[in-house]
């Protein structure tokens, strides 16, 4: 079952950070820095200063100085282009940056109409402390037309964790194609291992029908697995791949694999559940759920993905 994408994405194409000027969005924008020079790709950076949503679009909020607004958001993306070439020092890394009027999440999902993909942190300014994501990046997670990486206030730094390998997730459909691509890619240009989840089992533990049959059904996930993994490692020859086979829940197999992981890849969808969501259960539950940085893989297509969701 190993393809590639056929929606190849413009190697020029920007890695696009959502900032605001909080210690998350410093983390999202250090992180998208390092992956910009790993694809050598341009880096842009986007700060809005538009009113509360409230008051619709091209409204003007009374009693706010836009131009102390402006002047401030200059001085927030001047700050985040600074974290983003330190990050990288010894890269060549081209940095654009743009203020906008519209609402933050407007504006990002707009712009991964031709993103390599969307970064943000799991929380800004205005994240209530108990939230697991902030609003614009819960939004994006589920609107965006391109991957959306998210990058955790818990994620690990420092020499240990970039040479964790990377995980990502395999459900045997042509979902999980986009997070394989993704996944390889990651894995090669970081010069880190694979190891990739296939979970066969959605019941909970305990909840399990009896079934007699569990070795005639692990033979066939077994070979869902195995066609869903045929090529990519002839095609990635360096990247060396752990398969882990679990008769477990995805989100809670994946969870496990991620702890000591620098980075994981999930489809936005599974196989089975519902058609019409915008995101699967699993990859909404991991989103909220693991520490290291998470890239939510999606085909460039005109518009969000509405097919089957775990």
């Amino acid at each position: 079952m190993s393809q590639s994408l056929s929606h190849p994405v413009d190697p020029d194409a920007p890695i696009v950070v959502g900032v605001d000027g909080s210690a998350m969005s410093s983390r999202a924008v250090a992180w998208a820095a390092v992956e910009a020079a790993l694809y050598g790709c341009p880096l842009h950076l986007v700060d809005s200063v538009a009113g509360p949503a409230s008051i619709g679009p091209g409204i003007a909020w009374a009693g706010i100085d836009y131009e102390w607004l402006n002047t401030e958001a200059q001085r927030v993306l001047t700050e985040a282009a600074g974290i983003a070439r330190s990050a990288v020092p010894d890269g060549n890394l081209q940095i654009t940056t743009e203020v906008t009027y519209q609402m933050a999440i407007v504006d990002l999902v707009q712009l991964s109409k031709t993103a390599r993909l969307i970064v943000v942190g799991d929380r800004g300014l205005g994240a209530v402390g108990r939230a697991l994501l902030g609003s614009v990046s819960s939004a994006v997670l589920h609107h965006a037309f391109s991957p959306v990486a998210i990058v955790h206030s818990t994620a690990a730094t420092g020499a240990e964790a970039a040479v964790a390998p990377v995980v990502v997730g395999v459900d045997g459909t042509a979902n999980s194609l986009p997070a394989l691509e993704i996944a390889f890619e990651e894995a090669s240009r970081r010069k880190v291992g694979l190891t990739a989840v296939h979970a066969w089992s959605d019941m909970s533990a305990g909840l399990e029908p009896s079934i007699t049959g569990w070795d005639a059904i692990h033979d066939s996930e077994q070979a869902v697995f195995a066609e869903s993994m045929a090529g990519w490692t002839e095609r990635y020859p360096d990247v060396t791949v752990h398969r882990i086979l679990a008769r477990n829940h995805p989100a809670k197999a994946l969870l496990e694999a991620a702890e000591h992981a620098q980075l994981i890849v999930v489809g936005s969808h599974g196989r089975g559940g519902f058609t019409g969501m915008l995101l699967g259960s699993t990859s909404n539950a991991l989103a909220h759920s693991v520490h290291c940085p998470i890239i939510i893989a999606r085909s460039h297509r005109t518009g969000p993905d509405t097919g089957d969701a775990r």
